[in-house]
């Protein structure tokens, strides 16, 4: 089976992009979706979380959510919202945030390729949520949100896609300051040319979208027969295009240590410079710490840096092994409710925020993950830390879904 294939898209009639786009499942509350689609009967937030038109108490995952996101999604179908395209076509998606720019490929994946390794994973999925994805997909036939992918340097898919983006939009929307754009690419040279392209690939990379990824893979082995439940929703950009976001720490006490003890039991494994204002980590290495009000550049120890484990040598991993274990006595990441995360779009405002309110005690402002450092991951079989990487800017959900039919 071919590693990318084209699909007949289901996506808003022009002119209804914007009524439909919608922010991804899991960026928002039940309690935000519901103020965003005030006015908004069209919004895809209706399907990718149908609580907000169940009552208030609905708990999310119950039977009942699945059933009503299958209701609004026959629905938006039946009034003619989405319409779904005569012939496989793929379609190129580009994403404009500020003066970042990347372009990529609306395609169906292939789950036999996930399921070798060819398509490369970094990080540990969670049952429960895939179980969530695998009821939505089964409740609609259909995937609705995509898989974000990397794929390595290719000047000839490169060129494909981009000269596809010359042709009139479909749509054209933009929202949280994002601007989407796609474009259907329906003739048969440049499908035939991207297929031989990516067929050419020795490996794409899962950036975001493990468990989404992971519920395709188990529906497809539950339709063996099924041909287009053997592929899967995917957004593919070139890896050098895709911008990581640092994801920042911060914890709630010093472990019993009074600062002054702290910094010294810093020291210890860390070159500690205080700072004269915020401390934006300019390198890998180095962390910016606030602490009582104040920033601090923390340089590990080179020493310390095991250069031959793609994992250990991550920033995320260094101040996991060198400070939050050791000296704050935090070792699980994913349990420990000392410990929460911080999306580097916030900010080191909000860093400051939270530790300035005595929410938290202190704050840790991280060098952002590269993307050579992720694929170095998922070549080697292992998996990143919890809350490695942050990508902006975010696919939008309802732009084009894939029918499993």
């Amino acid at each position: 089976m071919p590693l990318i294939q084209p699909f007949r898209g289901l996506r808003p009639l022009p002119g209804h992009a914007a009524d439909v786009a919608a922010p991804p499942y899991d960026v928002l509350s039940s309690a935000e979706a519901r103020e965003r689609v005030a006015g908004k009967p069209f919004s895809f937030l209706h399907i990718s979380k149908a609580e907000i038109d169940l009552p208030v108490d609905t708990d999310p995952y119950s039977s009942a959510v699945y059933a009503q996101s299958a209701v609004n999604f026959r629905r938006l179908i039946a009034d003619g919202v989405l319409i779904r395209d005569a012939a496989p076509c793929y379609y190129a998606y580009r994403l404009t945030m500020g003066d970042h720019v990347q372009t990529g490929l609306v395609a169906a994946a292939s789950v036999a390729d996930y399921d070798s390794n060819r398509i490369r994973k970094h990080e540990f999925t969670r049952p429960d949520k895939e179980d969530d994805r695998v009821r939505q997909i089964e409740a609609l036939s259909a995937q609705t949100g995509p898989v974000l992918l990397a794929y390595p340097d290719s000047p000839e898919a490169d060129g494909l896609i981009t000269r596809a983006t010359t042709r009139e939009p479909v749509a054209d929307v933009t929202a949280d300051g994002v601007r989407h754009t796609v474009w259907v690419i329906d003739d048969a040279a440049t499908i035939a040319g991207l297929g031989t392209a990516f067929d050419a690939m020795p490996n794409l990379y899962i950036a975001d979208g493990h468990h989404r990824s992971a519920a395709a893979a188990r529906v497809a082995a539950g339709r063996r027969g099924q041909a287009s439940a053997q592929m899967f929703l995917a957004v593919l950009f070139p890896a050098h295009q895709m911008r990581i976001l640092d994801y920042n720490r911060v914890v709630r006490d010093l472990n019993g240590l009074a600062p002054a003890e702290f910094l010294a039991r810093v020291g210890e494994r860390f070159a500690v410079t205080p700072a004269a204002g915020r401390v934006h980590p300019d390198r890998p290495g180095v962390v910016g710490m606030y602490l009582g009000g104040r920033w601090y550049r923390l340089e590990i120890d080179p020493a310390l840096v095991p250069a031959g484990d793609p994992v250990r040598r991550l920033d995320v991993s260094l101040l996991s092994d060198q400070l939050l274990e050791p000296v704050l006595g935090i070792g699980d990441l994913r349990r420990d409710k000392r410990i929460d995360f911080v999306g580097g779009i916030r900010g080191p405002a909000e860093l400051e925020r939270r530790v300035d309110s005595g929410e938290m005690a202190v704050a840790f402002a991280m060098h952002a993950t590269r993307m050579g450092d992720l694929m170095a991951v998922a070549d080697s079989g292992q998996v990143m830390p919890p809350k490695s990487t942050w990508f902006e800017p975010k696919l939008a959900d309802g732009l084009v879904s894939h029918v499993i039919d």
